[in-house]
């Protein structure tokens, strides 16, 4: 093998598990995607000390649970993963959620897989439409920090103050952590119309207008709800 299939062949490698890892994790079950989700922000909730303050959440303009990203790495690496999200309304109340995917690259001397449940707060509506208005850039389309965990956390260090999203993650595997600038995020408007039906836009859900919400859909917006109530 020359050296140019030496090259060629991690890369492959790759992003051959990169397409069938999220299949296997996930499913193409857009309920059990809602239910992992929900089963996600109930666990992180469980643990106080862990747990994303509820203040933050009562000011977040919208929250996104991403189950399961897959990050997989050698010499070239890749990330992906899909969740969903939810907004808030102006009556205060949180939207029907929509689904989402994270997609993003790497390059450096790295081996393994790593899956990585992923929460986004976001704390502006810019970000957000920035994400409704096509492919949304975490690090470029808006600053991104670590979020502070604890019921009674503050965000109170510079960096955290000037972010306009904070990210929360709960690793396993190989790698330790989760470097989200870069990632890309977008809405998945094939998993939309197979959960609601064809024709509705994610600003059509977000506003209310789906004429049918499953259960799944309506149990993970009360987590989110239940969340930022401290409950």
């Amino acid at each position: 093998m020359n050296n140019r299939s030496w090259a060629v062949y991690p890369m492959a490698m790759a992003f051959t598990l990169l397409a069938h890892l999220p299949a296997y994790a996930q499913g193409t079950n857009e309920v059990a995607r809602l239910e992992t989700a929900t089963s996600v922000l109930h666990e992180i909730d469980r643990i106080p000390e862990k747990s994303i303050p509820p203040a933050l959440l009562h000011h977040a303009q919208g929250v996104a649970v991403i189950p399961n990203v897959i990050k997989v790495g050698f010499i070239i690496g890749g990330r992906t993963g899909k969740g969903v999200l939810v907004v808030r309304r102006p009556n205060g109340r949180f939207s029907d959620p929509v689904f989402i995917r994270i997609t993003g690259g790497s390059l450096g001397w790295q081996a393994g897989v790593q899956s990585t449940d992923v929460v986004l707060v976001f704390k502006t509506r810019r970000s957000i439409e920035g994400l409704m208005h096509g492919t949304f850039t975490l690090g470029v389309g808006a600053s991104v920090a670590a979020g502070p965990v604890g019921r009674n956390a503050e965000a109170a260090t510079n960096a955290q103050l000037k972010a306009e999203i904070f990210s929360y993650s709960r690793s396993r595997g190989l790698f330790a952590g989760v470097a989200l600038d870069g990632s890309k995020l977008d809405v998945d408007q094939a998993a939309d119309a197979a959960l609601y039906g064809p024709g509705l836009t994610a600003e059509d859900i977000i506003a209310g207008r789906a004429s049918h919400v499953p259960a799944a859909a309506a149990g993970f917006t009360r987590e989110v709800q239940a969340a930022q109530s401290g409950h």
